[in-house]
């Protein structure tokens, strides 16, 4: 009996000893390869929350005027952020040309009315000596006519020339308000040019009064014109002469209206404006970039008014205020687990925590190099295969922050 006894305490012995740390053991092993098959069974990885960045450039080249939006500033879709002035120096000569050739236009226009002068005596002459016929009636209103249009052209010429010292004369303002404002110039000069610049406003609104008075003088002297041209009589060999010179008249009316139109196009070169091409925030140009190793040289530099900036050169950029997807990179060794609308599962590891479900919406071609702050190891380069996952709603991210990705 205490044969049987002591030799089942040896065997109690026995399993403690070897055979239940043989067990733990072998249930650790099955554990742990449960574990590694549950993780090669789907993929964990870190993402980058990303929102739409556009940037803000001119299709010429230009010198910045004013920024309308500062750093950070909240903007809305198609707001004012950027007024240019295309205008290069070596253009100016072609603008001065243009002012040169609207004055050569006004001064042929005086030239063929001094043309017009003798030959209206003459025909006045002639119609004293006919008694004042048919002939000589309508070479009257024709000479109606022409003066009104000559009338008119004088006056959209004085009007034309007013309107350009009115521009340069606010120029000048501008300029002598900043100046007066740092104290390089008196008030006296300010003020002076301000009285210059309200007697030429003065001048041109009483010309364009004028310039509408003789446009209703033309339509009665054409109606007169008209009515009379209804009798029918032989047109005498002075009325050629005078139809070439209307011709030439005709003429410079269009050249006129062709340099007004112009100056107005030039003018308007002078305020280009660039705008918010989507609501979000103002930014730097290396805003874009979430690496600074990748930054190029002077993308740290902000514009600023008064730089010369050429055409496609960016001068500031606009980020969405919400991410709108992210991006990860799958390891080569996570590539035979991804496939396209995979169900994942979005972490914020960041306070306050939070997660939601998702789906991959894009994978990429190519194995790439991962940015560096997704690195292991910040000196051992990594790469990995890009997939584009969209944020779903209720997961407030900032744009730049690490997610966290796992497979479900």
């Amino acid at each position: 009996m205490k044969n049987s006894v002591g030799k089942s305490q040896r065997v109690k012995r026995f399993y403690r000893r070897h055979a239940v740390p043989v067990t733990v053991w072998l249930v650790a092993v099955a554990v742990v390869v449960w574990l590694l098959y549950q993780r090669t069974t789907r993929f964990e990885t870190m993402g980058i929350a990303r929102g739409q960045v556009l940037q803000v450039a001119a299709s010429c080249t230009g010198r910045i005027k004013e920024i309308h939006a500062p750093l950070f500033a909240p903007v809305k879709e198609g707001q004012p952020l950027v007024t240019l002035d295309t205008v290069t120096d070596n253009e100016l000569l072609d603008e001065a040309k243009l002012r040169a050739d609207l004055a050569m236009a006004g001064a042929e226009a005086v030239r063929l009315s001094a043309q017009l002068i003798p030959t209206q005596e003459k025909l006045r002459a002639d119609a004293a000596t006919l008694q004042m016929n048919q002939k000589d009636n309508w070479r009257r209103f024709e000479m109606d006519v022409d003066s009104a249009r000559l009338r008119i052209l004088d006056l959209q010429r004085a009007i034309a020339s007013g309107r350009i010292t009115l521009e340069d004369l606010a120029v000048q303002v501008k300029i002598s308000e900043k100046l007066l404002q740092d104290e390089a110039i008196v008030p006296l000069e300010l003020e002076k040019i301000k009285v210059h610049h309200a007697s030429i406003l003065q001048n041109v609104r009483e010309n364009e009064q004028l310039l509408e008075q003789a446009r209703g003088i033309l339509r009665q002297t054409q109606q007169r014109r008209d009515a009379f041209a209804m009798q029918e009589f032989p047109a005498p060999s002075e009325d050629a002469a005078l139809e070439a010179i209307r011709r030439q008249v005709g003429v410079q009316e269009e050249i006129m209206k062709g340099l007004l139109a112009q100056l107005d196009a030039w003018q308007a070169r002078r305020r280009v404006e660039l705008t918010a091409p989507i609501a979000g925030r103002v930014i730097p140009i290396h805003g874009q970039r979430n690496d600074a190793l990748l930054q190029r040289p002077g993308e740290e530099v902000v514009r600023q008014p008064g730089e010369v900036v050429r055409a496609g050169d960016p001068i500031l950029a606009v980020a969405e205020e919400a991410p709108t997807e992210v991006v990860a990179y799958v390891s080569e060794q996570q590539l035979g687990h991804l496939r396209a609308r995979m169900p994942v599962e979005l972490r914020k590891p960041q306070a306050p925590a939070a997660s939601k479900r998702s789906q991959i919406a894009e994978i990429g071609p190519t194995i790439e190099l991962m940015p560096q702050r997704l690195w292991r190891n910040p000196t051992v380069p990594q790469w990995g295969l890009p997939v584009l996952i969209k944020v779903p709603p209720g997961l407030a991210l900032v744009p730049g922050e690490l997610v966290e990705i796992r497979g479900l």
